[in-house]
């Protein structure tokens, strides 16, 4: 019997945006129609639009994220700065997604889900660095008003520490045990300014 685990998840995750992007997808389209068949543009129209665009980027962004990764995938840093820059353009937080080339789509889902951490700290405006080096990885998040659960972080270190975790921070479930499947583990820094986690 097949037993309710991680890449059951994962392949949940995979569905539901499979599923969504599509349809979200014919909303902008359609905006974009209607624009070139000369119907005025209004407020209510570019409400639309913006959402609809970027519902499609988070939903990029949870598809890399919390979906299915196959054995030898490759994921674009041309890809993934294009999701984040669709996701955060409108926000107060900014990223700088530094890696160049490709990468393997396992590890560029763990540097996802740590940056989704990161920006949980950062909900307020901040900014948000993705570096590597030698292939580790770096997220950095600073701002002016960090809001941080220490519980919460300690998590990443022992995930048996975590109970009653909230839909919005799943990727603190995710991160450390994606990480060990990866022969890796997770260390992170908190101070009143700044969030740090490597890989």
């Amino acid at each position: 019997m097949l037993q309710y685990n991680d890449t059951v998840a994962a392949l949940i995750g995979s569905r539901i945006c499979h599923d969504l992007i599509s349809p979200i997808g014919a909303v902008a389209n359609g905006i974009e129609l209607m624009a070139l068949s000369g119907v005025d543009q209004s407020p209510e129209m570019d409400l639309v639009a913006a959402s609809a665009a970027n519902a499609n980027a988070r939903i990029c962004l949870f598809r890399l994220a919390f979906g299915m990764a196959s054995a030898g995938q490759r994921t674009g840093a041309g890809e993934i700065r294009t999701i984040l820059k669709n996701v955060f353009s409108d926000s107060r937080i900014t990223v700088d997604w530094q890696p160049d080339g490709d990468f393997d789509r396992a590890m560029a889902q763990a540097a996802l889900l740590a940056l989704l951490c990161a920006e949980s700290a950062v909900g307020l405006g901040g900014e948000i660095t993705v570096s590597r080096s030698d292939n580790n990885w770096k997220i950095y998040a600073t701002g002016p008003r960090l809001k941080t659960s220490p519980d919460l972080w300690a998590g990443l270190t022992n995930p048996t520490t975590l109970h009653n975790i909230a839909p919005g921070d799943v990727q603190f479930i995710m991160l450390p045990d994606h990480l060990a499947r990866l022969d890796r583990f997770c260390r992170y820094t908190l101070t009143d300014t700044s969030v740090s986690l490597e890989f």
